[in-house]
């Protein structure tokens, strides 16, 4: 227990204070990580143990170089560190993906971004800033998520499309959709055959609507429509 005290308390970078700190990021890293692979994150339980673990290295390296190499006076222990606040946007950016106007990923961007600033710290010995920081995460990915799908009703994309025989039933079918509080993102009109016409709406509305029975009421409330269908957006 002495020795695991004074291992905490050592502000030197030496070999066993190195283990030490590489094993606490791989710790942090890994339950960051398995969190965000239970959710199949492109960024999951490999990307933020390498991301935690690199970073430490290169916190202790920042400290090491300047501790030891003393004749040199330009040793700047946060030089180096500093890059990798900058630096691992590149990573964070290739976690986000852009499906039709949806973006997902920006989440897991910014566990990226924050596990590099735990490897950080704890390169630098701040274990308690380190480990707070680490509960923190944990609840915020965790119980907020929760707490958001309680609170805001998620939105999904749709495509509707309408089969009728008067241009006219655009505006029927608008005013129904916003009176169920579905916003229209755009409207594609076509002409078919034999006088009808096919418009197709992409709307966003909440995920708990009855989609069947809103195309049923589009159908009842205008004889000129003969079909009114609701399908996923595809990206």
């Amino acid at each position: 227990m002495e020795f695991l005290n004074e291992i905490i308390q050592s502000t030197e970078v030496n070999t066993t204070t190195s283990f030490f700190r590489l094993v606490l990021s791989f710790i942090a890293g890994a339950i960051i990580g398995f969190e965000r692979e239970t959710h199949h994150q492109p960024a999951g339980l490999r990307t933020h143990i390498l991301i935690c673990t690199g970073s430490t290295l290169i916190m202790l390296l920042s400290i090491y170089i300047p501790q030891t190499y003393t004749q040199f006076s330009i040793g700047d222990p946060g030089r180096i560190a500093a890059q990798v606040v900058s630096g691992i946007g590149f990573i964070g950016a290739g976690a986000i993906l852009r499906m039709g106007i949806n973006v997902r990923g920006l989440t897991t961007a910014a566990s990226i971004w924050t596990i590099a600033a735990i490897g950080l710290a704890i390169g630098a010995g701040l274990y308690l800033p380190a480990l707070l920081t680490v509960v923190f995460m944990l609840i915020i990915l965790i119980v907020v998520e929760q707490l958001e799908r309680f609170f805001f009703t998620p939105m999904n994309i749709k495509l509707l499309t309408i089969i009728t025989t008067s241009y006219e039933s655009d505006i029927i079918v608008k005013k129904i959709l916003n009176t169920y509080h579905s916003r229209i993102l755009d409207v594609n009109p076509t002409v078919e055959s034999n006088h009808q016409y096919e418009l197709t709406y992409k709307i966003t509305a909440p995920d708990k609507k009855q989609w069947l029975e809103l195309s049923q009421l589009i159908i009842d409330s205008d004889k000129n429509i003969i079909q009114s269908k609701f399908h996923d957006l595809v990206s």
